[in-house]
Parts: C-alpha cells; structure tokens; sequence
C-alpha cells in the first residue's frame, strides 16, 4: 500500500508517493489481537498495512507488462461494484466460476463492500484516484474469487491457505504472516491437523499459477469452473482436503 494520508486533492497535491516501511512489530500485535477476536477484520488490514512494503508498486508494474493487465488497468473497472451487481452475476450459468462465486457469497452472506467498508476503518485513502490503489482495491476484491478458484473454504485452515496463496501471487510478506501465523495457532490447538503443510502447498500452488491480478475477470466468470482451473494452472490443494470437513469447521484458533 502506498502512503497518500498526505494528499490534498488540487494544484497543491503533488506529494510524493512513498511505500509503507515494514512495521513487525505493528503486525505482531494486530496478529494477536485478531487471535483473541476472530471476527476484528480490521487487523487484517492493521496487518496488510504494515508488512505490504514495495508490493503494491511491484504488482501494478507487473499489470502493465502484460496486454491483459495493462488493459485492465486502462479500463480500471472497480471490481466490487460488478461483485455487488445481482443482475450482472445472475448472468453466468451453472457451473461456471461467476455461478459458484455467487453461490458461494450468498451461503455466506458475504459483500464487496462490506469488505471495503472494514478496510476504510484502517486505510482512509483507500477510495483514492490514484493507480496503485486502484490496484490495492483490486487485490482486496479478487480475494474471495481466489477462494472459489482454489477451494479453500472459509474456515480458519483455508482462510490460512488462501493467503498463503496470495503470498506465492503476490510476494506481499502480509499474506505470509498472516498464513503461517495461523497455522501455527492451528497447530497449537490441534496437532493432528497438517497446517503447515497445507499452508506450503498453497504458497507452492500461488506460485506455480499464472498470474491472476491481472486478468479479464468477467471473462473468467463465464468460463466453466474446472476449464479455468487447468487454464490457470491451479492445482489441487489435497494437504487441505485431506483434513475432514468437520474438523475444519471445529477450528477456532486459540483465544
């Protein structure tokens, strides 16, 4: 994430755009916080914040070096809004990814904004014109497509995975506290569960894909599930599903 906490909008507004510094230290204890309240996603972000360094810079760089993504980024359609259309994803049919993302959000009751309104709290410049943020908005977007892209669920194992695998996409060492930190708290409170393994393997499986930000995802939308699947090159995370269902739901990280 780029630092525009200074940007005035007008004549006057040409401040530098500076990456955020590391801040361990900041990330350790949002981590710990987020441990004893599973539900504060504000420290998600708390913790996005304080470990994305040069990431943001280095994705859109990596957006614009290629046809599709230098496309997107020409376009800079806003993801959420498309994602909180009913109409618009009423248009993709059974089995392909635009229907399980919507099937997937409506068994959750999961919304773009609600997510964007949760990093508002953390990030107030999150909204802003500018291209990288543009970008960082798109990173948040895609976040629960990535989920019905790999498989992970939204239990506390593949939500550990489905940020390592971001971490293999993106090199944003936020994505790679967050996920071996909670498998780490998973381990602790159930030793029999591979979280380190699964973990690995998603961190493998985000670097083995093809580069998602980047993509036409309207287009991805209409494509049949597994098609797109094997197009992309993702794998299949068996670590992950080798653990039974039941006994992921039961994860609750440690209080």
């Amino acid at each position: 994430m780029t630092d525009l906490a200074t940007h005035i909008p007008g004549i006057d507004s040409f401040n530098p755009v500076r990456a955020e510094r590391l801040r361990p230290l900041t990330a350790l204890r949002a981590f710990r916080r987020l441990v004893r309240n599973k539900e504060d996603t504000t420290q998600v972000f708390e913790i996005m914040k304080a470990l994305n360094g040069r990431s943001t810079s280095r994705g859109y760089r990596k957006l614009l070096r290629t046809f599709e993504g230098g496309r997107q980024a020409y376009l800079r359609e806003e993801l959420a809004h498309k994602l909180d259309d009913p109409a618009w994803l009423a248009r993709f049919p059974e089995g392909s990814v635009g229907a399980t993302y919507r099937a997937f959000r409506d068994a959750r009751g999961f919304t773009a904004d609600g997510l964007a309104e949760v990093e508002r709290e953390v990030v107030p410049f999150i909204d802003a014109e500018h291209p990288m943020v543009w970008y960082s908005r798109r990173l948040r977007d895609v976040h629960d497509i990535w989920h019905v892209l790999t498989g992970y669920g939204t239990d506390a194992l593949g939500e550990a995975c489905v940020v390592s695998f971001s971490y293999g996409q993106t090199g944003s060492l936020g994505f790679a506290f967050i996920g071996w930190g909670a498998a780490r708290e998973i381990r602790r409170e159930s030793g029999s569960v591979p979280a380190r393994r699964a973990v690995w393997q998603a961190w493998q499986m985000g670097r083995r894909a093809k580069w998602l930000p980047g993509l036409d995802y309207e287009a991805l939308f209409a494509c049949p599930l597994e098609d797109a699947r094997e197009r992309l090159g993702i794998g299949t995370p068996d670590v992950y599903l080798s653990v039974p269902a039941d006994v992921r739901q039961s994860l609750k990280l440690r209080g």
